[in-house]
């Protein structure tokens, strides 16, 4: 079946929590903290005229600070340096210095309502006060991740018609570098400690930018974001979002997935470009008042991810399944999680094994979620129901989806939004992915999806990561064929044995049909910056496409 979701709008209505905890009997289970009212019609009342994010629900919250109802001892923002230094900033800071950013934006800048603006910078403080300084100003932001090339950046310019873009003196010659091209482009501002010819020094300008600003009235449905898939199937496309869709679309995330309360602590694992950081980093935890944790990791270590869970107060950590498989190959009963209660997932299909071996380890499940960039979370387990190992869960309450009109009408059908996703839904109402609609296999009669293929070559322990594509077979078409990447301690000195012994594998644990009547066994498998497979460069090398 595809997937197929009503537009309709998140008529949710923000408004604090206090804190309520429950812990239950088990030794490391912990019961929901806020999955009451999960289908109440309480919860969905009126979408308001106008909304801001910063203004409706921040400054709330900093409110609530100063009249001493949120503990001023957990921060709004915790971040920790790749130097041990540490940066704290409560509501009533984050407030402050974000007012100071959006003046800079709109003084110092010359920036308006609706001008767009790319911000591309690594987890650094600066990222959540421009952001929320864009958010005040009413102005268009465009999360772009640090690791796009020179032609990455050109694309998006262009694309996008950003007027200003904002980045580090590392990224700052690439922005250079096609500087001439972009007739859009007008300002450069730059996050650093030194100076460029051409470029605004932004902690400059913030020193002398006043502390008070009147945010700008914005309308629930009017655009606060614009970002670029990953392109997982063509070039990025822009998907844009409205102030309503995140600040308000994100409630049932933050409460009900996420599980948040403002005594607890979130480190969600991703990057600023993409939109599941703002599920973990700035939106969904913000509404419940949470704090955001982070770590300025230039690549991802697994030892260092360890032991910041073991060293900090985290209370919960959200991570794509790359992360947790790096994760459990490493021996985690030597590391203590004394505060950690809550794991989730998302991204991408977390394996069961991968699910199994996390839970013998540790001793807590993993909650997986299913959203698009268009989106925001479709399907999700939360505590209190049932986990079933590979299912990404049950419809979450209705969103708003913007995208460009074109690429949006070819993904309608009435009132329902097309993912692109294929998946079946058991008598539970549980999801259960299968695959991307082009990563679907006709094989002999046959449709198999590539991810339980992919699950059950996981399961062996000679493989460490898979992709499975079409291939064609002058009998049946085409067929399942494997690339596989061997784990790190398995060195197969006969890979036609090891062919052999893997296709029976499959055989045993799914279906026979589906197993893959070709092997490839590689080096390295080609992903989107993000980190998900590219299945199609992989089927157009089958089918001798470019």
């Amino acid at each position: 079946m595809k997937f197929l979701f009503k537009l309709q709008i998140f008529n949710s209505v923000w408004t604090p929590k206090s804190p309520c905890r429950f812990f239950s009997k088990h030794c490391r289970g912990f019961a929901p903290q806020n999955i009451s009212g999960y289908e109440s019609p309480s919860l969905y009342k009126e979408l308001p005229e106008h909304f801001n994010f910063a203004s409706d629900v921040l400054d709330k919250w900093s409110q609530m600070e100063k009249n001493g109802e949120r503990a001023s001892s957990i921060p709004a923002l915790w971040w920790v340096g790749d130097q041990g230094n540490e940066v704290r900033w409560g509501f009533e800071e984050l407030g402050f210095l974000s007012r100071k950013a959006a003046n800079v934006l709109s003084d110092a800048c010359g920036l308006k309502k609706g001008d767009r603006v790319i911000v591309m910078l690594p987890r650094i403080p600066e990222w959540w006060s421009i952001t929320v300084g864009c958010i005040r100003t009413g102005i268009i932001y465009i999360p772009a991740t640090t690791q796009l090339t020179a032609n990455d950046i050109f694309y998006r310019l262009q694309a996008s018609k950003a007027k200003c873009i904002i980045t580090n003196d590392t990224l700052a010659p690439a922005v250079d570098s096609v500087v001439s091209k972009c007739q859009f482009l007008k300002i450069r501002l730059m996050v650093s400690e030194g100076r460029r010819d051409g470029w605004l020094d932004f902690k400059e300008l913030l020193k002398a930018a006043p502390g008070d600003h009147d945010p700008v009235k914005t309308k629930s449905q009017e655009a606060m974001t614009i970002y670029f898939t990953s392109g997982t199937t063509g070039y990025p496309k822009m998907v844009e979002h409205s102030h309503s869709s995140f600040g308000i679309g994100m409630t049932s995330t933050g409460r009900f997935w996420l599980d948040l309360n403002p005594s607890d602590i979130l480190w969600g694992l991703s990057d600023p470009g993409w939109v599941k950081f703002v599920y973990g980093s700035f939106f969904s935890p913000w509404i419940q008042g949470a704090c955001v944790f982070t770590y300025s990791m230039l690549q991802f270590e697994a030892t260092t991810v360890l032991n910041c869970l073991s060293r900090f107060p985290i209370t919960s950590f959200c991570g794509t399944p790359t992360v947790y498989r790096m994760l459990v190959q490493h021996d985690l009963t030597s590391y203590k999680f004394k505060s950690l209660k809550h794991c989730l997932s998302g991204g991408e299909p977390l394996n069961p094994e991968v699910m199994e071996k996390w839970k013998s380890k540790t001793g807590m499940d993993i909650y997986e979620g299913y959203g698009q960039t268009e989106t925001v979370l479709i399907l999700s387990v939360c505590k209190g129901m049932k986990i079933k190992p590979g299912a990404m869960g049950k419809v979450s309450p209705s969103y708003d989806v913007q995208d460009e009109p074109e690429k949006t009408a070819a993904s309608e059908r009435g009132d329902f939004y097309i993912t692109g996703d294929r998946g079946i839904m058991d008598e539970d109402g549980y999801f259960w992915f299968v695959g991307r609609a082009d990563d679907i296999i006709l094989s002999s009669g046959y449709r198999i999806g590539p991810f339980e293929v992919e699950n059950a070559l996981m399961e062996h322990p000679a493989v460490a990561e898979a992709a499975v594509v079409s291939s064609p077979d002058p009998i049946r078409g085409e067929v399942v064929k494997a690339f596989v990447i061997l784990s790190p301690d398995f060195a197969s000195p006969d890979p036609e044995k090891l062919t052999k012994e893997l296709q029976e594998h499959v055989k045993k644990v799914t279906a026979p049909y589906k197993y893959p009547r070709k092997v490839e066994f590689v080096q390295q498998l080609p992903k989107t910056i993000s980190g998900k497979i590219r299945r199609k460069d992989l089927r157009n090398k089958e089918w001798g496409r470019t």
